[in-house]
């Protein structure tokens, strides 16, 4: 097929790559022209904006698929190529757009005659050689339409049509909010064992973790790369960040009753992670001061 991809950053540049190698026509465009560059050094087709990216895309439909950050600049690009796109060509976001933001671009889109497929994409940096597990939202014409791209870029078996408009987009959001949960519990466990009075090798437990543990995953081999490069790392600050979507699954279990009290502590103790000082321990420390004598550590003894 003929895609054009916009935004060429790590995730977008190596589905790039990976759609070039399955035998597809990418046309590219990125703010970066050096980004433009190296894809056009790969096989991939430049171009200098949105306009010259759809002009360059021969048949019908036209399909696009944008990989820009989330929110704004997801919103402002859809906007820019609803007016250069035709009834019946076809939008594919896959960022982590937020799934309501995500309807209301659909129904701007469907007003248009322009179909809008929300691609849930998880698969980082390993994407490129490891494939792309694929969520997909969208109407069943457009989607199937589409599928000989999502079949390129996802290993045997990681791509679905979850549902109907939205449903990719929720779905991934779900998705890394147990990544969260996930996450949280590793660096719980390790920490105990790193704080214990025995000596472990890290990596060599994470690896032995790998080998039919009922533990054992993606995430565990990726930690014995981790441990394997720093065992005990040092180079690292334990500085979490996140991207929205734990907060927005959060919103989404309190919007529908759900308990979800993995998920919330997990993203909680991201902001946890950011505090060099925390307020609220130091309240903590004059009140047990107050009602208890209890001995309080002072700014200078830190």
């Amino acid at each position: 097929m003929q895609i054009g991809m916009v935004g060429l950053g790590k995730m977008g540049a190596n589905m790039t790559t990976r759609l070039l190698r399955g035998g597809h026509h990418v046309v590219v465009y990125d703010r970066s022209t050096d980004a433009v560059a190296h894809a056009a050094s790969g096989g991939a087709t430049a171009a200098t904006g949105l306009a010259d990216l759809v002009g360059k895309l021969q048949g019908s439909p036209r399909v696009v698929w944008i990989m820009v950050p989330s929110g704004k600049p997801t919103d402002e690009t859809i906007d820019e190529l609803l007016g250069i796109l035709g009834s019946g060509d076809v939008i594919i976001d896959g960022g982590n757009t937020n799934w309501q933001d995500g309807l209301a671009a659909y129904e701007r889109c469907k007003a248009k005659g322009v179909h809008l497929v929300d691609a849930g994409t998880s698969g980082g940096v390993w994407g490129l050689t490891e494939g792309y597990c694929l969520m997909v939202g969208g109407d069943d014409d457009a989607v199937k339409q589409c599928e000989p791209i999502f079949t390129t870029l996802a290993p045997e078996g990681g791509y679905a049509h979850v549902g109907r408009a939205g449903a990719g987009h929720f779905s991934k959001m779900v998705h890394n909010g147990v990544e969260y949960g996930m996450l949280q519990a590793y660096g719980e466990g390790f920490e105990i064992l790193e704080s214990s009075p025995f000596e472990f090798d890290m990596q060599q437990l994470a690896e032995v973790w790998c080998h039919g543990s009922v533990v054992r995953s993606w995430l565990l081999e990726l930690a014995v790369l981790a441990f394997k490069a720093d065992p005990k790392l040092a180079e690292i600050r334990g500085y979490v960040d996140d991207t929205g979507e734990g907060r927005w699954t959060v919103q989404a279990a309190i919007d529908q009753n759900v308990p979800a009290p993995v998920i919330t502590l997990s993203l909680l103790q991201r902001f946890v992670s950011r505090q060099d000082e925390s307020f609220s321990a130091k309240v903590i420390a004059a009140l047990r001061n107050q009602f208890g004598g209890h001995a309080v550590k002072s700014e200078s003894h830190v």
